[in-house]
């Protein structure tokens, strides 16, 4: 069995990081790390996993906890990874990295984004982790960076359309929604309760900081530069990310001519589920507490455009399922292994 580490596991998607690698068959979790809870049980800080753990929380460095490690996730805020990840490379671990801090493989665009990028030199190493898209790379990977929530669902809804040159680019709008677990644990005013129940809002409009990451792999799978339109919304939820992707289509093509193009390019994909056509579409509650991308598709024929719904769980699929599915990748174990969870409905 590898032996794994957490770095950094006290916000939620370090704690479902925890809840899948202790049921994993093939991984032992023999650390997690938190200054902030330093020396307190696992399943006092998250009661969920009362009996199930005995671990407790270090305040331990990089160093202390390289040696007895295979692999080691990281689940830090963004930019401190960047100081961490070199560490555990030198030490000769495999690293899953799942802030924003290896995503974006041009330094400039990173810093004109995020700020200043501090290890650059492993920057050029690092896979984007879909293992839809990348698994050849990631199998051969020392540092896989671990897509965003948005990111993945927008990636893997429209990967099929660009690669069969299905639309035209320069169209590309994404509005996509997000439960409140998207933004942390962290106590912020815009998501507590109060502010978020009976809501629904769009937030950081043409600036967030996701579409750099976005674009830069959309552009890749249509082998041109260009740039989209996205908007990012708060729904009055927990968890889930629905993405509605709507592009001007290229050709005359109906609906089930694309359908056979998403069924085909993902026939062999455990965790991504196209929709047959019908009047049934993704839905948040289908995929929550799951590995899944659930992708439906519409054509509106007045406007010749293609209509793209893809849903996820932002922190399973959009965080750390996915990072456990790269783990798997690069581990040459069986893909699916910890991930096989139905999702909770309802």
């Amino acid at each position: 069995m590898v032996k794994v580490v957490i770095f950094g596991a006290s916000g939620y998607t370090g704690q479902e990081l925890t809840r899948i690698l202790l049921g994993h068959p093939e991984a032992e979790l023999i650390a997690v790390t938190s200054r902030r809870f330093a020396g307190r049980p696992v399943a006092e800080v998250f009661p969920a996993l009362y009996g199930l753990t005995s671990l407790k929380y270090q305040n331990a460095t990089p160093k202390e906890v390289a040696e007895a490690s295979d692999v080691v996730f990281l689940a830090l805020p963004h930019g401190v990874s960047m100081d961490i990840a070199p560490v555990f490379i030198q030490a000769g671990k495999k690293v899953i990295d799942l802030s924003a801090d290896y995503r974006l493989r041009d330094v400039k665009t990173h810093e004109a984004w995020y700020g200043k990028h501090s290890s650059d030199k492993i920057l050029k190493n690092a896979v984007y982790g879909i293992p839809e898209i990348y698994r050849q790379e990631i199998k051969k990977a020392a540092l896989i960076a671990n897509p965003g929530c948005y990111p993945t669902s927008i990636i893997l809804g429209l990967a099929p359309a660009l690669k069969n040159k299905l639309i035209d680019v320069s169209s590309i709008i994404a509005d996509s929604a997000s439960g409140a677990s998207g933004a942390g644990r962290e106590p912020q005013t815009g998501s507590l309760f109060c502010e978020v129940d009976g809501g629904f809002k769009a937030y950081k409009i043409g600036e967030h900081r996701h579409t750099p990451e976005i674009e830069q792999e959309l552009n890749l799978l249509a082998g041109e530069k260009f740039p989209i339109s996205f908007t990012p919304h708060l729904l009055p939820v927990k968890r889930g990310i629905l993405s509605t992707i709507y592009a001007t289509l290229k050709k005359d093509i109906d609906l089930q001519q694309i359908y056979a193009f998403y069924s085909s390019f993902y026939a062999k994909e455990k965790f991504v589920r196209v929709y047959p056509v019908g009047n049934t579409y993704p839905n948040i509650s289908s995929v929550c507490g799951s590995n899944y991308c659930d992708i439906g598709l519409a054509i509106d024929s007045r406007t010749k455009r293609v209509i793209i719904i893809a849903a996820l769980d932002n922190l399973i699929k959009g965080a750390a399922g996915q990072a456990v599915q790269n783990m798997n990748v690069v581990c040459g174990f069986a893909e699916h292994a910890g991930l096989q969870n139905i999702p909770l409905y309802p």
